[in-house]
Protein backbone atom coordinates (compact mmCIF):
# COMPACT_ATOMS: atom_id res chain seq x y z
CA UNK A 1 0.00 0.00 0.00
CA UNK A 2 1.04 3.25 -1.19
CA UNK A 3 0.39 6.71 0.70
CA UNK A 4 -2.56 6.93 2.80
CA UNK A 5 -5.48 4.74 2.41
CA UNK A 6 -9.39 5.24 3.28
CA UNK A 7 -10.48 2.41 5.20
CA UNK A 8 -13.71 1.67 5.22
CA UNK A 9 -15.78 -0.30 8.18
CA UNK A 10 -18.75 -2.04 9.11
CA UNK A 11 -20.07 -3.46 12.08
CA UNK A 12 -23.23 -4.50 14.10
CA UNK A 13 -24.01 -2.12 16.78
CA UNK A 14 -21.68 -0.67 19.60
CA UNK A 15 -18.66 -2.01 17.62
CA UNK A 16 -15.46 -1.97 20.93
CA UNK A 17 -12.45 0.35 19.86
CA UNK A 18 -10.44 -2.31 20.51
CA UNK A 19 -11.95 -5.04 17.73
CA UNK A 20 -11.98 -2.39 15.29
CA UNK A 21 -8.14 -1.20 15.69
CA UNK A 22 -6.92 -4.74 15.82
CA UNK A 23 -8.63 -5.75 12.68
CA UNK A 24 -7.71 -2.24 10.33
CA UNK A 25 -3.88 -3.20 11.82
CA UNK A 26 -4.47 -6.30 10.47
CA UNK A 27 -5.14 -5.55 6.84
CA UNK A 28 -2.91 -2.14 6.96
CA UNK A 29 -0.24 -2.80 8.95
CA UNK A 30 1.64 0.77 9.65
CA UNK A 31 -0.05 2.21 6.38
CA UNK A 32 -1.30 5.83 6.98
CA UNK A 33 -4.72 6.21 7.20
CA UNK A 34 -6.57 9.25 6.30
CA UNK A 35 -10.10 8.54 7.59
CA UNK A 36 -12.50 5.73 9.30
CA UNK A 37 -15.05 5.57 6.73
CA UNK A 38 -18.60 3.92 7.72
CA UNK A 39 -22.57 4.10 7.48
CA UNK A 40 -23.71 7.84 9.55
CA UNK A 41 -25.40 5.11 12.28
CA UNK A 42 -22.32 3.62 13.49
CA UNK A 43 -20.20 6.82 12.84
CA UNK A 44 -20.70 8.43 16.64
CA UNK A 45 -20.91 5.34 18.58
CA UNK A 46 -18.10 4.74 21.09
CA UNK A 47 -16.24 2.55 19.93
CA UNK A 48 -15.86 4.00 16.12
CA UNK A 49 -15.04 7.28 17.86
CA UNK A 50 -12.43 6.05 19.89
CA UNK A 51 -10.76 3.77 17.20
CA UNK A 52 -10.60 6.77 14.60
CA UNK A 53 -8.83 8.49 17.80
CA UNK A 54 -6.17 6.01 18.24
CA UNK A 55 -5.35 6.35 14.61
CA UNK A 56 -5.54 10.11 14.66
CA UNK A 57 -8.37 10.34 11.94
CA UNK A 58 -11.41 11.83 11.44
CA UNK A 59 -14.88 9.39 10.95
CA UNK A 60 -16.87 10.02 7.91
CA UNK A 61 -20.70 8.29 7.92
CA UNK A 62 -22.74 8.22 4.88
CA UNK A 63 -26.44 7.42 5.05
CA UNK A 64 -27.48 4.00 3.29
CA UNK A 65 -29.02 5.55 0.63
CA UNK A 66 -25.61 7.27 -0.18
CA UNK A 67 -23.65 3.76 0.22
CA UNK A 68 -26.36 1.98 -1.80
CA UNK A 69 -25.88 3.58 -5.17
CA UNK A 70 -22.05 3.00 -4.78
CA UNK A 71 -21.03 -0.12 -7.03
CA UNK A 72 -19.20 -2.57 -4.94
CA UNK A 73 -17.60 -6.15 -5.92
CA UNK A 74 -18.85 -7.75 -3.00
CA UNK A 75 -22.70 -6.79 -1.97
CA UNK A 76 -23.93 -8.56 0.91
CA UNK A 77 -27.71 -9.39 1.86
CA UNK A 78 -27.15 -9.59 4.98
CA UNK A 79 -26.15 -5.67 5.18
CA UNK A 80 -28.92 -5.07 2.73
CA UNK A 81 -31.61 -6.46 5.55
CA UNK A 82 -30.03 -4.85 8.00
CA UNK A 83 -29.03 -0.96 7.53
CA UNK A 84 -30.15 -0.80 3.74
CA UNK A 85 -27.79 -1.07 2.00
CA UNK A 86 -25.44 -3.92 0.09
CA UNK A 87 -22.23 -3.16 1.15
CA UNK A 88 -20.77 -0.90 4.17
CA UNK A 89 -17.35 -1.07 4.26
CA UNK A 90 -16.50 -1.28 0.37
CA UNK A 91 -18.94 1.30 -0.26
CA UNK A 92 -17.64 4.07 2.14
CA UNK A 93 -14.12 3.17 1.55
CA UNK A 94 -14.71 4.60 -2.02
CA UNK A 95 -17.11 7.46 -0.49
CA UNK A 96 -15.19 9.10 1.36
CA UNK A 97 -12.62 9.33 -1.55
CA UNK A 98 -14.85 11.28 -3.18
CA UNK A 99 -15.28 13.50 0.07
CA UNK A 100 -11.95 14.17 -0.22
CA UNK A 101 -12.43 15.72 -4.06
CA UNK A 102 -11.16 12.57 -5.26
CA UNK A 103 -11.48 8.84 -6.92
CA UNK A 104 -10.52 5.77 -4.64
CA UNK A 105 -10.30 2.11 -6.17
CA UNK A 106 -10.26 -0.79 -3.69
CA UNK A 107 -7.34 -2.54 -3.16
CA UNK A 108 -8.35 -4.69 -0.07
CA UNK A 109 -11.87 -5.97 -0.18
CA UNK A 110 -14.11 -6.20 2.48
CA UNK A 111 -12.60 -8.98 4.95
CA UNK A 112 -14.95 -10.36 8.02
CA UNK A 113 -12.41 -9.82 11.57
CA UNK A 114 -15.59 -11.83 13.95
CA UNK A 115 -18.30 -8.65 13.70
CA UNK A 116 -16.12 -6.11 12.14
CA UNK A 117 -16.03 -6.21 8.48
CA UNK A 118 -12.60 -3.76 7.00
CA UNK A 119 -12.13 -2.58 3.17
CA UNK A 120 -9.23 -0.39 2.21
CA UNK A 121 -9.22 1.93 -1.08
CA UNK A 122 -6.41 4.18 -2.12
CA UNK A 123 -6.44 6.82 -4.43
CA UNK A 124 -6.87 6.18 -8.10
Amino acid sequence: MSGAVIVGIGSRPDPAAEAIVAAVRTVVGNTAIRCLATIDRRAQEPGVVAAAAAFDVPVIGFGADELAHVDVPHPGDRAAVAVGTPSVAEAAALLAWVRWGRRGRLIVPKTAFGTITVAVAEEE
